[in-house]
């Protein structure tokens, strides 16, 4: 099997299972060589590695993991793809494919399974309609997780690396930020993709942190304060909190907090850092 980077061999295959693109699996496969060795760098893959990698398409980043790393175990939701997977991975020990839903699955169970519990590095061309879901569901589950080296849309990974301030800092950047460190490894335009998407991409590395940089006591409470400040982002911080379903601080008490970390009253959530939610989060728990 050659390589399925290069476009022809990618629409050949596709063209000799009649392979149909399923929009709901938001499915667009790399064909760029120069992007997957990229990707490959970027996270670090070495031989005594397991990647997990999170939906492989027909393969096409899964060989370039198995010529890498010890072992590759790669997770696809689309049964129709499984066969393909089969064909174009045969020549690979290496690869375990498994037909599953990576949001349902128990990662940490598949950890323990394929890796004796030590940590992995994970891999993915990510479908963009469910990034988040998937990059905060692995830290939140407390995976073991060396690095999470993954294609978003290029607005995503702004998203991740923003600061307090600017158009892009939102609840993500924040809890990306409070588990991992993220690295823009590349950009990637759509013509690096069959079919083209609509948008550009970016192949970002999140590094994951042994602790996170920022002590917080409560840590669900804080993600709690976090997405109350931004759910209403145009609010101040009060009164954000205030008509936040699942809170409903009250505002002299947000006020009193904010008094203590020499805040303005008026504040809103988009100008507080990561180390100011925490201390916020601490001093309004109960």
């Amino acid at each position: 099997m050659d390589r399925l980077s290069h476009p022809q061999q990618t629409i050949q295959v596709l063209q000799e299972h009649r392979f149909v693109f399923q929009k709901k699996y938001g499915q667009n496969f790399l064909i760029d060589p120069h992007v997957l060795d990229k990707i490959i760098a970027a996270a670090g893959i070495e031989s005594g590695d397991t990647v997990l990698e999170i939906g492989p398409g027909i393969g096409t980043m899964t060989q370039a993991l198995a010529e890498t790393a010890g072992h590759v175990v790669a997770v696809e939701i689309d049964r129709n793809l499984i066969p393909i997977l089969q064909e174009t991975l045969a020549g690979y020990s290496n690869v375990t494919i498994l037909n599953e839903d990576i949001l349902k699955l128990d990662v940490n169970r598949l950890v323990r399974e394929y890796n004796g519990g030590k940590p992995i590095k994970v891999a993915a061309n990510l479908p963009y309609y469910i990034t988040t879901p998937i990059i905060l569901g692995l830290f939140e589950q407390e995976v073991p997780l060396d690095n999470m080296t993954v294609m978003v849309q290029k607005e995503v990974a702004d998203r991740m690396q923003a600061a307090p301030g600017s158009k892009d800092y939102g609840a993500l950047s924040l809890a990306v930020q409070y588990y991992a460190e993220p690295y823009l490894a590349a950009n990637v335009p759509p013509n690096c993709f069959l079919p083209r998407p609509k948008v550009g991409s970016a192949v970002v590395r999140l590094t994951r942190y042994q602790e996170p940089p920022v002590p917080a006591e409560h840590p669900a409470f804080l993600f709690r304060i976090i997405r109350a400040a931004f759910n209403q982002r145009r609010k101040t911080l009060q009164n954000a909190l205030w008509n936040a379903a699942e809170l409903t601080i009250p505002k002299e008490r947000t006020a009193e907090a904010l008094r203590r970390m020499r805040l303005s009253e008026t504040v809103r959530g988009e100008a507080l850092s990561l180390e100011q939610f925490a201390r916020l989060s601490d001093l309004l728990f109960l």
